[in-house]
């Protein structure tokens, strides 16, 4: 399966016209740099965490049941932000929304939502960056940067699928390589389904468990403890199936990109 790239008109390459875009294109991004770093240096990314679902759990519940179409927006709305800031804690947020939502709209609003994100992050690197840094580091990062766009869904389908490559990361090289948006955003819908589904599908399951936690954690909050947390192993979803089946999906998006580089070997003159 492939997506073509955009049909888009490049950036220019002279020195002159680089200086020219940098300064107000980069404006996006520090503003979105800033506000990352406002976001951290608040905490306010600590509300990212299953003790703050906790702590409020009563109180989330009781607004879902009487608005649970707001409920789901602002949850949204949220998700999109902390993928956008590149903020910790969507495997947290995945997991709340299959607590809160169940699996299927849990799952189903935090694939949209962190398309919508990482889409967001990608279009303001993209501008800003796009290009000029490839252009800059040298002739085989051009190189590089041309076979990854020519291939870009399948690359960056790949990235996706496979859980070692952080989030952000996958977001901000397709946008230095110039990739167009179609296939970005294609393959980030499509490569972000797995994860999010496991995670959304333990978050419906954690009822039982949370309730146990929070009768430990309130408990320690009451004697004054200075270091009351919540324990939950979230690598107990990454069982041996799931992983086999991530592989195997990450294999299967590199498929194209084999068949068109053995095409292009064999078609060679002898």
């Amino acid at each position: 399966m492939s997506v073509p790239a955009d049909r888009e008109p490049a950036i220019p390459v002279s020195p002159a016209a680089g200086a020219r875009l940098r300064l107000p294109r980069l404006l996006p991004l520090v503003l979105l740099a800033a506000a990352a770093l406002m976001v951290v240096a608040m905490g306010w990314h600590r509300a990212l965490s299953l003790e703050s679902l906790v702590r409020h759990r009563e109180e989330i519940d009781a607004f879902v049941a009487g608005n649970r179409a707001v409920a789901l927006a602002a949850f949204g709305a949220i998700y999109v932000a902390a993928v956008a800031l590149s903020l910790p804690g969507a495997v947290v947020l995945t997991i709340s929304g299959g607590l809160v939502f169940g699996t299927v709209a849990g799952a189903a609003v935090a694939v949209v939502a962190a398309t919508i994100g990482a889409t967001l992050l990608f279009l303001i690197a993209r501008s800003a960056v796009g290009g000029w840094v490839v252009r800059r580091v040298g002739p085989l990062a051009e190189r590089l940067a041309e076979n990854f766009r020519r291939d870009a869904f399948s690359y960056i389908l790949f990235l996706r699928l496979v859980p070692v490559f952080p989030f952000w990361i996958v977001n901000l090289v397709p946008a230095l390589c110039g990739a167009g948006l179609a296939p970005f955003v294609a393959a980030t819908a499509i490569g972000v389904v797995p994860a999010t589904i496991a995670f959304a599908f333990l978050g419906t399951g954690l009822d039982s468990v949370i309730a146990a936690q929070a009768a430990t954690y309130q408990a320690c909050r009451a004697a004054g403890e200075p270091d009351c947390h919540l324990d939950f192993d979230l690598k107990a979803v990454a069982t041996p199936e799931l992983i086999g089946a991530i592989a195997v999906l990450s294999l299967v998006a590199l498929v194209p990109i084999v068949l068109k580089h053995l095409k292009r070997f064999t078609g060679r003159p002898k």
